[in-house]
């Protein structure tokens, strides 16, 4: 996953574990990858897990990225008010701030959309003539030079719909895939990363327009990266939600990876 907000997750991964390959695309087209067996594990929308988990998906529990309140980097961009979007474009970034945006705005709101064209990376919202836009990532850090009618952070737009953190991201497994000592690797890197993440912002906030003050805050503030209680909690009401708007299938559980390291026979001889 190529957005700041993942960093902290594989920060050093090559150095603490070599012999593990890491590729970077975007969120949506990781999950397409993990699907066709082309990846083994990914870091994967958290609506795109309850879309493949059909397919013996498992995910690995405790790691997540997710917003207990304002997450900065998912926004919807209105030129109307809510509740008179007839039509809304969509970022081909994430499908989980996608399927939320709708979720909201149905439930808020009462309105449902129609999509029009997506918002490809480094096209202007200005080019879109929809009367709303969703944007992720990095570029939702920074409002476009438009005037809008509205803006919502959509993370905290759910906090105050459910009382609840959103998940926006898992490390999902295929099925069969032997995860090893990746877990223990994956749970140092997250360790690794939170301690650095004034190396990251130093490093990647130039590139971003933002400053170092502004990256430590959004690292360490906007962004949490446990899976806890109430963010499976939180994840099972969205996979309801999503399910209803017809997002998502219908009665999908939870199925977390076994992430037991078993004794080794050679150690009892």
């Amino acid at each position: 996953m190529r957005y700041l907000n993942a960093k902290p997750l594989y920060f050093g991964l090559g150095a603490i574990a070599p012999g593990v390959r890491l590729e970077m695309d975007l969120p949506s087209r990781l999950a397409d990858r993990l699907g066709s067996g082309a990846l083994d594990v990914a870091l994967i929308p958290s609506v795109e897990y309850l879309r493949g988990a059909q397919l013996g998906y498992r995910i690995l529990p405790g790691f997540a990225i997710a917003s207990g309140g304002p997450v900065r980097s998912v926004k919807l961009y209105s030129r109307v008010p809510f509740d008179r979007i007839d039509r809304l474009a969509l970022d081909e970034g994430s499908r989980t701030s996608q399927a939320l945006a709708r979720v909201w705005l149905a439930e808020a709101h009462g309105v449902r959309p129609t999509l029009v064209e997506s918002l490809p990376m480094g096209v202007p919202v200005q080019e879109s003539t929809a009367d709303a836009v969703l944007l992720i990532g990095d570029r939702a850090m920074r409002d476009p030079d438009e005037p809008f009618h509205a803006v919502v952070d959509l993370a905290e737009a759910w906090k105050g719909l459910t009382g609840l953190p959103f998940v926006f991201a898992l490390w999902v497994a295929r099925e069969g895939v032997d995860l090893g000592d990746l877990p223990e690797i994956l749970a140092r890197c997250r360790s690794e990363g939170l301690a650095h993440v004034d190396r990251i912002a130093d490093e990647v906030g130039p590139g971003l327009g933002l400053t170092r003050g502004e990256c430590i805050d959004y690292l360490t503030r906007n962004i949490s990266y446990d899976l806890g209680e109430s963010e499976v909690t939180a994840l099972r009401l969205f996979a309801r939600k999503a399910a209803a708007l017809g997002l998502a299938p219908e009665d999908v559980d939870l199925a977390f990876a076994d992430t037991r390291r078993l004794p080794d026979p050679a150690a009892r001889r």
